[in-house]
């Protein structure tokens, strides 16, 4: 009777206290929001409601508590979640919610520190990001650049006679078979021998693009190791010790020192090459910078560890989030043939078939620029965006947000508004398209977020996309593979970004 009066005060001391951690608050002015379950909080509640669509759960559970904030627990940590257009764009630029989080994901791919741009804030941050900004710009990153269009130029040539004419070296032959192609990866070489050009101004030629297309696989192996909250393994790191593999550890490790090794090797070989007298290309200005620096005595930001990451903070993106754009809207083709259509009979009228298209030709391609813009509203690439932190106890929308929350706005909730869109759940490149000519004012989609944390690489990506989508379509006509009307979309992969699994498209050649 004594054991079962002990066992039972044991139980409800032991219910009372999930309780109150349930209902539990970091202050009393805290947004309102879903009970925090043990170990993971509300990360539990996210995941049963919409698994592969955590955008999607975020924006039901915020109507669920009739706020435009969302407040939670994901593990121990307090976290908020903007889920209104307006509050969005306001808060985007507010420095107050600028910082970066500092969790297993961010220092185990900069050698466990936090270095790099993507994932830094501060001092650290705005040094690094203002200096690799000014001189990449020179050569061609985040304006019009005759030398990088050629170059992309050069790139889609290849890609297009790989697919015309069938592969010319063993690698290929996993990209093309036959009047087949495989996406994504069909498209990585245009984006990532790009930023190559501005990083040497060099690029891989075609017998080694093999080494490219690894990058790109890794890279992507890096993007799907987690999701957009970081998962489980954030919030348990000690996970990556006992489930490795399960855990997405792996690959989120495999992934980032595909990268890191590579340009580790390129830093030292421009290194040994580098000449007193002038700078050749963007690693020389970096290089020469850790130098100087390192002449001084003094503490700097400056290291070759934190280039490494400067290199790869740029080329992830390149290499997956671009050609997981242009993939999706290959599939929306597949899915709306009459957009394909109307695609084909502007470039026909505006660029003809003896040339590809330019930058020069986007303004007067309003259509085909409209699909790559709505294809960005529609899947919304990155849901969450790269997670926020509070610099600072702060106010949102009359809540008190405490310093180090983490702050996450939902884009899908941006992009999806329907007093915003009118008719967001379609597909429709004519919501950009006023009498003939292309409205930006119209474009009320962040892809690529805004306030100072606005991604670097905006111009590039808009730019590289269109002219690799734009002479891809002058090319070809894509069906499915096996040519059979595609009903409905495929599964998503929801990783760090969203994704398609690869797949095989049918190209036929248009002349």
């Amino acid at each position: 009777m004594i054991g079962f009066i002990i066992t039972s005060f044991f139980i409800i001391l032991f219910v009372v206290r999930l309780y109150k951690n349930a209902f539990k608050r970091p202050l009393e002015t805290f947004p309102p929001g879903p009970p925090s379950l043990p170990v993971y909080g509300a990360y539990w509640i996210i995941l049963l409601r919409e698994i592969n669509n955590l955008g999607g759960s975020l924006r039901k559970l915020a109507k669920d508590y009739k706020t435009k904030v969302l407040g939670l627990y994901l593990g121990k940590y307090p976290a908020v979640v903007v889920d209104d257009p307006k509050l969005i764009k306001q808060y985007l630029y507010n420095v107050d919610f600028d910082g970066r989080l500092d969790i297993i994901i961010t220092r185990m791919r900069s050698f466990w520190k936090r270095l790099g741009i993507f994932f830094t804030d501060g001092y650290f941050w705005h040094v690094q990001r203002r200096f690799t900004l000014r001189y990449m710009r020179d050569f061609g990153f985040g304006r019009r650049d005759e030398s990088l269009e050629t170059v992309i130029a050069n790139e889609i040539h290849e890609m297009i006679d790989m697919a015309r004419n069938g592969p010319k070296y063993p690698a290929e032959k996993e990209m093309v078979k036959g009047d087949l192609i495989y996406l994504q990866h069909f498209f990585a070489v245009p984006f990532i021998n790009g930023l190559l050009h501005i990083f040497t101004r060099t690029t891989i030629p075609r017998p080694e693009y093999h080494s490219l297309w690894d990058m790109a696989r890794k890279t992507m192996l890096f993007q799907r190791g987690s999701n957009d909250l970081g998962g489980a393994l954030t919030l348990t790191p000690w996970l990556k010790d006992i489930m490795p593999n399960y855990s997405g550890f792996a690959d989120l490790d495999k992934g980032n020192k595909n990268l890191l090794d590579y340009f580790h090797k390129l830093i030292k070989k421009t290194s040994r090459s580098q000449e007193d007298t002038h700078d050749r290309n963007f690693l020389d200005i970096y290089i020469r910078k850790i130098k100087e620096e390192q002449k001084t005595g003094n503490r700097t930001t400056f290291t070759e560890e934190q280039f490494q990451l400067v290199c790869t903070d740029y080329m992830f993106p390149t290499a997956t989030a671009t050609e997981s754009t242009l993939t999706l809207l290959i599939e929306r083709l597949l899915l709306h043939p009459e957009v394909q259509d109307k695609i084909h009979e502007e470039i026909d009228r505006v660029v003809g078939r003896d040339r590809l298209p330019t930058l020069d030709d986007r303004q007067n391609m309003p259509y085909t620029e409209a699909c790559i813009r709505e294809i960005m509203r529609y899947e919304t690439l990155v849901p969450l965006g790269v997670p926020h932190r509070a610099m600072k106890d702060s106010k949102m929308d009359g809540y008190d947000i405490p310093e180090n929350t983490i702050v996450l706005f939902n884009y899908v909730s941006l992009h999806h508004n329907k007093e915003l869109w009118g008719d967001p759940e379609n597909f429709r490149p004519e919501r950009f398209i006023e009498n003939g000519k292309l409205q930006l004012s119209k474009d009320k989609s962040l892809p690529f977020g805004a306030g100072k944390r606005l991604c670097a690489g905006e111009t590039y990506a808009r730019q590289s996309m269109f002219q690799v989508f734009a002479a891809f379509m002058q090319a070809f006509t894509v069906s499915t593979a096996d040519g059979k009307p595609l009903k409905k979309p495929g599964r998503k992969i929801q990783g760090i970004i969203t994704s398609l699994p690869e797949f095989w498209v049918r190209v036929t050649p248009r002349y």
